[in-house]
């Protein structure tokens, strides 16, 4: 018995080696609208890693993501290339995403976002094309928890949108 869980946990070592030395492409966008505030939250979530290399491919070459001792253009840079690739749209009309900030936690960078005087939604769409420039097998994962609905999408280069009705 000793010998096949020996057995066993060996064989599924071996695969976990196999499959780290994979590059996986993912960010991960959480959408809720809080009602009684009236207010879509969003928070991104995407590999430090992954982010850099976009912002030193489009805009400065120089910048490292870091807590401490980072330049003050890379919220600006985050900012402006969320909102340029990031697009929803709430009852047929494209909303004004604000960027809140952004925090690191090991090797994922938060993003945080907010679409505020947001009364009801009857439809909300959104357009996630972030680090499709870069990496062409990226996949964009988005939830949403919207009038009590929790509904989830893969967005990927060739369907990079998602559609939400609710009555």
């Amino acid at each position: 018995m000793k010998l096949i869980k020996y057995l066993f946990v060996l064989a599924v070592v071996s695969l976990m080696a196999f499959t780290s030395a994979h590059k996986y492409y993912v960010s991960i966008t959480q959408v809720e609208y809080v009602k009684n505030k009236q207010s879509v939250q969003i928070i991104t979530r995407i590999f430090v890693d992954d982010l850099e290399r976009l912002i030193r491919m489009r805009y400065d070459e120089t910048v490292t993501l870091a807590a401490i001792d980072e330049s003050e253009k890379v919220n600006g840079y985050i900012e402006k290339y969320i909102g340029e690739k990031m697009i929803i749209t709430i009852n047929g009309k494209q909303s004004n995403m604000k960027f809140l900030g952004k925090e690191y936690e090991n090797d994922i960078v938060y993003c945080y976002f907010e679409i505020e005087q947001v009364a009801s939604i009857q439809s909300f769409e959104i357009q996630n094309q972030v680090l499709f420039d870069v990496f062409p097998e990226q996949k964009n994962i988005v939830r949403t928890e919207i009038n009590d609905e929790s509904k989830s999408f893969i967005l990927i280069k060739q369907n990079d949108k998602g559609l939400l009705n609710f009555k």
